[in-house]
């Protein structure tokens, strides 16, 4: 696997791996496309920008050996602390076998300092991976949370990973 920062002329890419993104979360924040047929993307319209970084995981695809996109995240200024993971995503085929949490510890190494990482609770699979990710990185130099989101009473409060 192969991370480079997001190339200005890959933005496309990640703009349809951040519809993939978008379906894998919907049963975990009801989400619907809208009348476009696109899942909400305001977080995504953001980069990039000076401060906000984007990167994705490229490996040779199966069937044609080609470099294919098998995952993407965003790093923005955290609230916290100094950076936030906004978005990351690895297409289910590419799961399993650590590429995730070498793809996280890659993306995370390039930005030195304190780190946020928020999930939804009813994203099972995020939970076990994000604290697979924070032992792995940071020992016990971390701290989950849970917060209400914000103007959203209706819904569990989110799970917030933070280094100490």
């Amino acid at each position: 696997m192969q991370v480079l920062p997001v190339a200005d002329d890959q933005w496309d890419v990640v703009a349809w791996l951040w519809q993939d993104f978008r379906h894998d979360l919907a049963p975990a924040v009801d989400g619907f496309p809208y009348a476009d047929g696109r899942y909400r993307h305001e977080w995504l319209d953001a980069y990039p920008a000076p401060d906000r970084h984007g990167y994705l995981a490229w490996r040779p695809h199966p069937n044609t050996g080609d470099d294919a996109p098998i995952g993407f995240a965003l790093v923005r200024p955290g609230e916290q602390r100094e950076h936030l993971l906004q978005a990351f995503f690895v297409v289910p085929a590419a799961r399993r076998g650590g590429v995730g949490l070498g793809f996280a510890a890659e993306v995370i190494g390039r930005h030195p300092g304190g780190w946020e990482i928020p999930f939804q609770h009813l994203n099972t699979a995020a939970g076990p991976f994000w604290r697979r990710v924070a032992d792995a990185l940071w020992g016990e130099g971390w701290v989950e949370t849970t917060e209400a989101v914000p103007g959203r009473p209706d819904v569990p409060p989110d799970h917030w990973i933070r280094t100490v």
